[in-house]
């Protein structure tokens, strides 16, 4: 199979996670792509009231895309629906939001995540329907992390190397993981159970709820460093996920 050209590829699977105003009838946009990662494209004329790309450039709709050049800011030739999802609404939309803000502050630009792409418009056809949004949200995070090479150790404590015990305390460490909770540890303290709970991608239980958002939390604060995710303030007022 060839690869594929990357000066101008056509019909290429993705999704918009962000647009802002560029000149004074364009766009650009932040696109998440299935083959070349996250790209930034120029629609021009796109701000025109009669612009056939007003009603396309839509988050969370399945697109196909067609640009060209090799600079840091492409140019998009063509954009038009692969399917239809159904609209996130409320909460779910928050959501979806907060899912576009990780991967914009998160994603090098121009680095291909296939896995995670497919991970993502499955996370967006669950959020359509979703009741319990938090378990969502955090196996989508687990995936994200896993990704960028800071996946998660759920099943042994890395210090003893002892498979992780339902009944004990430990404290997850930053960049190292689980390890038996002593006096003074820096990281996040939770059970066992919880662990375990998470490495099954089972949020039933109210104690993992809380111990994993928290512990989820904090791995991406780390990754931020002095980034703002203001989606998570958003997700904040509305309900503590």
């Amino acid at each position: 199979m060839n690869a594929p050209d990357k000066s101008r590829p056509d019909a290429q699977p993705g999704f918009v996670l962000h647009t802002y105003p560029f000149r004074e009838t364009s766009l650009v946009i932040e696109a998440f792509t299935r083959d070349f990662g996250r790209i930034a494209l120029v629609a021009r004329g796109a701000r025109r009231p009669k612009s056939a790309l007003r009603g396309v450039l839509l988050a969370f709709q399945p697109l196909l895309l067609s640009w060209s050049g090799k600079g840091e800011l492409r140019t998009l030739m063509k954009a038009e629906w692969h399917g239809t999802y159904a609209p996130l609404r409320g909460l779910s939309l928050i959501c979806g939001f907060y899912l576009n803000e990780l991967m914009l502050k998160l994603l090098a630009r121009h680095d291909a995540h296939e896995n995670l792409f497919d991970a993502y418009a499955a996370t967006l056809a669950m959020l359509a329907v979703a009741e319990d949004h938090a378990s969502i949200l955090r196996g989508f995070e687990k995936r994200l992390l896993r990704e960028l090479g800071y996946a998660l150790t759920l099943d042994r404590d890395v210090e003893s190397g002892h498979p992780i015990a339902a009944e004990r305390l430990y404290t997850y460490v930053v960049e190292r993981g689980p390890m038996a909770a002593a006096p003074g540890a820096l990281g996040v303290e939770l059970t066992g159970q919880t662990l375990l709970d998470m490495q099954a991608d089972d949020y039933s239980n109210p104690v993992t709820q809380q111990q994993s958002k928290l512990l989820m939390r904090t791995l991406i604060n780390h990754l931020l460093g002095s980034q703002v995710l203001h989606t998570r303030q958003l997700l904040r007022d509305l309900q503590e996920l």
